[in-house]
């Protein structure tokens, strides 16, 4: 069984049952240079217009080569664009967001839109289109296709970036103000990343990977309300017209934090994966998560990267790698995979030994 099937088979596309779990992950650059020397892999980095997103999208070669069991993909930056680091290191990328490299992820200093108020704000601001964005995107594909799943990455979707172009503090007091601009700015992020997604799409992406955090590690962001009126429809039109663009599309959405809340909603939205099912998190435990949304969803995630895959022992990850497979890949239905981006706090050893884990334990009788 190739690892597309096996896919297809885990998320309910196509009868039948996989032979085994199906793994994913990602690795920091540190991770995924050390890997790809090791290996004698050369890893291609694909710079996305978020910095962050990069890794999720680049060393597919390295990755699969690793036991990776999908392919992902997605926009770059265009030909054109360089970073120019000024006297303090800080950068404009794409989305004219003035950034820096933080201790683990990139970091906005200054918001390009920090002093919205009106229509007329988010009129006058030029999201960026550009040629080249989609090399790499249909160089993958082609390369594949055949043999694994390919995931559209169109990360920092709507709200994200709403809050990356205004700033998290003053886009929430807004939304609650109902501020003129703010519905005016959700449109415009959802016909941006639209655009990217249809691009993706033609490029023959099987699925469509949204990203936006509704969660902090305790609750929601917002109250459902907020949430459903100002951003649910966006997400649910998105999707009908990727939809319409290709029936079979695969609509993914990953929302870090405490959102089981939402999760009827992100149903009604129409997306069908839920990642990362973040660990440790009030309302996430495995066996809440497949009993109350295990007909809604399949799940992809659910290990935690920020202090088991660093810290714990081999026989912790093992009896967590243990306990998620036999409780949310029960019946099928999930995906194993670290909740977030394998950072370089997590040695080489522990890498491998998350792989072999999830090997050993994930076979399907």
């Amino acid at each position: 069984m190739n690892p597309r099937e096996r896919v297809l088979k885990t998320l309910g596309r196509i009868p039948g049952k996989a032979d085994r779990v199906p793994v994913q992950f990602e690795m920091c650059r540190q991770l995924t240079d050390h890997f790809s020397k090791e290996l004698g892999i050369p890893a291609h980095y694909t710079d996305n217009l978020y910095e962050d997103v990069t890794y999720r999208i680049s060393a597919n070669e390295l990755r699969t080569a690793m036991g990776s069991d999908v392919v992902v993909t997605g926009a770059s930056v265009s030909d054109n664009f360089k970073i120019e680091p000024d006297e303090n290191g800080h950068w404009l990328n794409e989305y004219q967001m003035k950034m820096r490299q933080g201790d683990i992820y990139v970091e906005v200093v200054d918001y390009p839109l920090e002093h919205a108020q009106s229509r007329a704000d988010i009129d006058n601001f030029s999201f960026p289109d550009a040629p080249g964005r989609y090399r790499d995107a249909e160089s993958l594909v082609s390369k594949y296709h055949n043999d694994y799943l390919v995931f559209g990455d169109i990360e920092v979707t709507v709200f994200s970036l709403g809050h990356q172009l205004v700033g998290m503090e003053k886009l929430l007091v807004d939304m609650m103000m109902e501020t003129e601009y703010v519905i005016p700015l959700f449109r415009a992020c959802a016909e941006f990343q639209t655009e990217i997604g249809l691009r993706l799409i033609d490029k023959g992406v099987d699925a469509i990977w949204f990203g936006d955090d509704f969660g902090t590690q305790q609750s929601l962001i917002m109250d459902q309300e907020t949430f459903r009126k100002q951003l649910k429809p966006f997400y649910t039109e998105m999707i009908q017209r990727f939809k319409d663009k290709k029936p079979d599309i695969i609509p993914i959405l990953h929302c870090d934090g405490a959102v089981s809340e939402l999760l009827q909603d992100i149903h009604e939205m129409g997306f069908e994966v839920f990642n990362p099912v973040q660990p440790d998190v009030p309302g996430h435990l495995p066996k809440d998560m497949k009993d109350g949304f295990g007909d809604l969803f399949s799940f992809w995630g659910a290990i935690d990267q920020q202090d088991l895959l660093p810290n714990g022992t081999d026989e912790e990850l093992e009896k967590d790698i243990i306990e998620k497979i036999s409780i949310l890949g029960a019946g099928g239905g999930y995906m194993i995979s670290p909740a977030h981006i394998i950072q370089n706090d997590v040695s080489p050893e522990r890498v491998l030994k998350f792989i072999e884990l999830c090997y050993k334990h994930g076979k399907i009788e």
